[in-house]
């Protein structure tokens, strides 16, 4: 019997608790809010504290109290214990998979893939331990040295969504603590568990007291770090609008702000293109995690040529999908997160169907009989024959929703990608390499897939988009480093008198 099925059958709910200062506390409300399985809600995971300001105050204090200390610790040094961390994960990483389907509800093979996620990013960080590469360059002046070098930010806010419940968190630790950073992670309220078990990881592989903090509950604990005037950094994923006001309040406060927001994304679909292969891209890029990825292929352009033999294509396979419990093998698409979710994917079924007067080609209803009874479930819905800027082409449904848009040449087809306020993740299905790299080129997204779905980063590749997506930064890679530090320019002169730069003139 699995450690989830245990749990219910013992009918016993675990309390979980704050880490602050190397400690497991309670929260200083003394309340606790339950953690359910959106799958079936029957189903308790554990009770979490309902943080305060007050909680924030006390795990930035000891983020405060360790980050001397840890930033003197030399990188080679604060790598090996990461390397640890990644050790950790690994060999648990079965029971942080079932751990966190059951709390965030993806299917079994896709929550794997997060834990991976934050194995890999943890593997591929730690090398950056024995570089956290600067430069040297010629001075202007003779006998004088120049360089830069890397120094940690300082406190770093982390407050991460529930999609990727152990992925993104690990975005975000890991490079902040290679740098030399101390953090207070916000976990997201809907997936603490899969926060815990990190953090937890990163008690037994010897992280120092206070260098990772963590606090649970909904919005006070993540305003009260956001305004914190000892927090230097806020590192933010999840939706535009709570980022926009993030960011407003980080600049009030000069405090450095990285923002992962919302995507459109949309696969290009050509008329050379291998059908069935770009019809398996696309089911995975628009299911995938119920639709609940801020890169899915919300939007499939499709070319006219093509379009009825893909649209029939591709409606016969999302109407197979088996739509159940993650924890199920067999199942292929699990529940959105929570009620507020369905809601809000159910009114965007309405206004594509009423609204926009697209022709909903499958799905399009919420599934509450029987084994869905207790769950959040949705079917794969496909809105055919959608224009552009119908309201379900433009706005974020986050949800397993996908509209299918016709067009008639390449560049049509990059304008319409490009005809929303967001700029993560892009794809193109063609045979002809000039078009491949031609929209490549011309797609103005952070992400660019060719004969691929636009979901599936890889930790050593810069993760991030443009416009309305973000605020410039990249996430993963070595990019990530310029958010968790700052360049220090050193110059040494050795000539033993004083040399004005842009002064004095050099002799030659």
């Amino acid at each position: 019997m699995s450690k989830a099925k245990e749990a219910k059958k013992s009918n016993k709910t675990e309390k979980y608790y704050n880490y602050i200062g190397g400690e497991w506390v309670k929260s200083a409300s003394g309340e606790w809010f339950e953690n359910v399985n959106p799958a079936d809600t029957t189903d308790i995971v554990g009770r979490f504290p309902k943080s305060t300001a007050e909680d924030v105050d006390q795990a930035v204090a000891a983020a405060k109290s360790a980050a001397t200390k840890w930033r003197r610790t030399p990188a080679p040094k604060r790598a090996e214990i990461l390397f640890r961390l990644g050790e950790i994960l690994r060999a648990n990483k079965e029971r942080y998979t079932e751990e966190m389907t059951r709390e965030m509800g993806k299917v079994l093979k896709e929550a794997g893939g997060d834990v991976q996620e934050a194995i890999d990013c943890t593997y591929y960080t730690a090398g950056e331990g024995r570089r956290l590469h600067g430069f040297t360059t010629k001075a202007e002046m003779p006998n004088k040295y120049a360089m830069c070098e890397r120094q940690p930010v300082g406190i770093c806010g982390l407050i991460t969504p529930f999609n990727f419940p152990m992925a993104i968190p690990s975005w975000k630790l890991i490079p902040a603590l290679v740098c030399g950073n101390t953090v207070v992670i916000k976990s997201g309220e809907d997936v603490p568990l899969s926060t815990i078990n990190l953090v937890k990881a990163c008690e037994e592989a010897g992280i120092p007291k206070g260098v990772v903090n963590v606090v649970n509950g909904f919005a006070e604990p993540g305003a009260a770090l956001v305004d914190h005037d000892d927090v230097r950094l806020i590192s933010f994923t999840g939706s535009t609008d709570t980022g926009r006001i993030i960011a407003e309040a980080c600049a009030r406060k000069n405090k450095i702000v990285s923002l992962e927001m919302g995507g459109k994304n949309a696969i290009i679909v050509m008329d050379d293109a291998d059908i069935d292969n770009a019809v398996e891209g696309s089911l995975w890029g628009a299911f995938g995690t119920s639709g609940q990825r801020c890169t899915a292929s919300s939007r499939l352009v499709v070319h006219k040529k093509v379009y009825k033999k893909f649209v029939e294509k591709f409606v016969e396979k999302a109407k197979k999908l088996k739509v159940g419990n993650g924890l199920d093998p067999k199942t292929e698409v699990g529940p959105v997160i929570n009620r507020q979710a369905m809601d809000k994917i159910m009114n965007y079924i309405a206004i594509g169907r009423d609204e926009d007067k697209a022709t909903l080609a499958c799905g399009g209803n919420a599934l509450t009989k029987g084994a869905y009874k207790h769950g959040y479930f949705i079917e794969p819905t496909v809105f055919a024959d959608v224009k552009q800027g119908m309201r379900i082409e433009q706005e974020e449904i986050f949800g397993p929703v996908t509209a299918i848009i016709p067009f008639a040449t390449l560049d049509e087809a990059i304008e319409i990608v490009n005809g929303v306020k967001y700029g993560l993740s892009s794809a193109i299905y063609t045979q002809d390499v000039n078009q491949a790299f031609y929209a490549t080129q011309e797609l103005y997204t952070g992400i660019c897939y060719v004969n691929s779905a636009t979901i599936g980063a890889e930790v050593h590749l810069p993760f991030g988009g443009t416009k309305g997506t973000g605020n410039g930064h990249r996430e993963a890679g070595t990019q990530v480093l310029d958010i968790f530090s700052e360049w220090k320019a050193i110059y040494v002169d050795y000539s033993g008198k004083l040399q004005k730069a842009q002064i004095d003139e050099v002799e030659i």
